[in-house]
């Protein structure tokens, strides 16, 4: 072998060891001991700090009965920690001088309307950012739904506001969506081919993609699962690319680090200036204030303000800023965590839908780095849940104890069928099949009814992960069948 072979080994083995060494002692028996007390397949997670990767390593599996391990190149989906990277897409626009985060979005989106004008009227790109819009989530419009992107953003005029506008926080990924479009318009890309040219090429992003169609052939991906009859089972992928700005990037623990560094370094990276510092410090600024919630007061009491910026959660603790963003989708969960003050900064991929899985370890980490006496998170977030699920479990119980005994529906099966629809969600039908009713509405949401009482029925879905709801037929005058309420989503109207 000749000298430079040898130096080319030797720098691989000493990148190895710096990725390797864990980020304090007894960091991964923690880790192992959470992942198996939460019953998690597999997770991966990357260190930053003072812009070098000192820590990026897998646990666990890929998949539930299969040994594929977990390692720092496994690909999973990022989710809504995407939204970061579609704000710092505008961000260059706003460095280029070809929008102004107070711009109005109509001005890029000369189509976009929303259920109130004055609200299209003055909704902002800023405003696009920070879910302050005054709509709840309406994601059923898009999750699971026939629709693209266009078709979602002309069928959001439909939904309408929940409070006042720019008066309180209220998630909204269709507004991300708006954000995307925004780019598409003033650059004539989609957001996906921006994101992997301006964003995910300079920083060397190679394994990260922004559309699941990108992931076909692509072996060292992991698989979303998802918990059926109270048991986590492996699940497949749902396609989200018709929200893609919002939250459809899929990447690994190593590119995902050179994002943190990015963000850490004031928008340079190897030298050389993606975005402004201008540009980083607005997206790390309080817009929008959130409400401290019962969790937070209690167990974070040295915290003293949440809110959003552009992209990213900010709060304090301990003392110091911290800057984060969680995501979910589809059975997997991501959280990207920056302490910028001290210039540490780290990102957990997971294959499973326990949340509070990754904020334990977060807030173990993040203790460690600020001196923290250590606090054992995985335990007490373990007896919330518990506490959550057994919050569920009573009000399911009651719910069913509540049921009223010996009705049945007011006519026969039959005169309940038919198309239904709703102006913004589109058509639902509900059909004959074996003598029962099946609900039929998107290509994913089809679902057996079962009677419950009166004239509300119990939709099990067929595909599993959905779980169980609530469908309620309401008759007019005539006694004909007028509407079906499904609770907590919308009305249908029969055609």
């Amino acid at each position: 072998m000749t000298r430079y072979k040898w130096l080319f080994v030797s720098l691989v083995l000493v990148t190895f060891s710096l990725h390797a060494q864990e980020p304090f002692p007894g960091f991964e028996e923690y880790a192992r001991q959470a992942m198996k007390d939460w019953e998690v397949p597999g997770f991966a997670i990357a260190v930053v700090k003072d812009d070098k990767v000192i820590y990026a390593k897998g646990f666990g599996v890929r998949k539930l009965g299969e040994s594929a391990p977990v390692d720092e190149k496994t690909i999973f989906a990022v989710a809504s920690t995407t939204k970061a990277m579609t704000a710092a897409c505008l961000g260059m626009l706003v460095d280029e001088k070809k929008i102004s985060w107070d711009d109005p979005a109509i001005k890029y989106l000369k189509d976009f309307q929303l259920y109130d004008p004055y609200v299209t009227r003055e909704l902002t790109v800023r405003d696009l950012l920070t879910h302050r819009s005054g709509l709840e989530r309406g994601d059923l419009l898009w999750y699971s739904s026939p629709y693209n992107r266009e078709e979602v953003l002309t069928r959001i005029r439909f939904l309408k506001p929940a409070w006042s506008f720019r008066s309180r926080y209220g998630y909204q990924n269709i507004m991300y969506l708006a954000a995307g479009q925004v780019i598409q318009s003033v650059t004539g890309k989609p957001w996906e081919e921006f994101i992997k040219e301006r964003l995910f090429s300079p920083l060397g992003m190679v394994s990260s993609s922004a559309s699941q169609s990108a992931l076909r052939g692509v072996e060292n991906v992991a698989t979303p699962h998802a918990s059926i009859d109270k048991k986590l089972q492996p699940r497949d992928w749902v396609d989200i690319d018709n929200i893609g700005p919002a939250g459809s990037v899929n990447s690994n623990v190593l590119d995902m680090a050179q994002w943190i560094r990015l963000n850490l370094s004031k928008g340079v990276y190897e030298g050389k200036r993606v975005l402004s510092e201008e540009v980083v410090k607005e997206m790390q600024t309080p817009q929008t204030l959130q409400r401290l919630d019962s969790l937070t007061q209690v167990w974070r009491p040295s915290t003293h303000f949440v809110a959003y910026g552009l992209g990213w959660g900010l709060s304090d603790y301990l003392g110091n800023i911290v800057v984060q963003h969680s995501g979910a989708i589809h059975g997997m969960r991501a959280r990207v965590v920056l302490l910028p003050e001290i210039q540490i900064g780290f990102v957990i991929l997971m294959n499973s839908p326990r949340e509070l899985f990754h904020a334990a370890l977060a807030y173990r980490i993040i203790d460690h780095y600020l001196g923290a006496e250590p606090r054992d998170w995985s335990t007490d977030y373990l007896k919330f849940q518990k506490e959550q699920t057994d919050k569920a479990d009573a009000e399911e119980k009651k719910r069913n104890d509540e049921r009223v005994k010996g009705t049945k529906p007011s006519m026969s099966l039959d005169q309940y069928t038919g198309v239904y629809e709703n102006e913004m969600y589109g058509e639902l039908k509900v059909v004959l099949e074996k003598g029962k009713l099946v609900i039929q509405f998107y290509p994913t949401f089809v679902g057996d009814a079962t009677h419950w009482h009166f004239d509300t029925f119990q939709i099990a879905w067929r595909d599993r992960t959905l779980g169980k709801e609530f469908m309620t037929f309401i008759l007019n005058s005539r006694g004909k069948v007028d509407l079906l309420k499904w609770d907590e989503v919308a009305e249908f109207k029969k055609k």
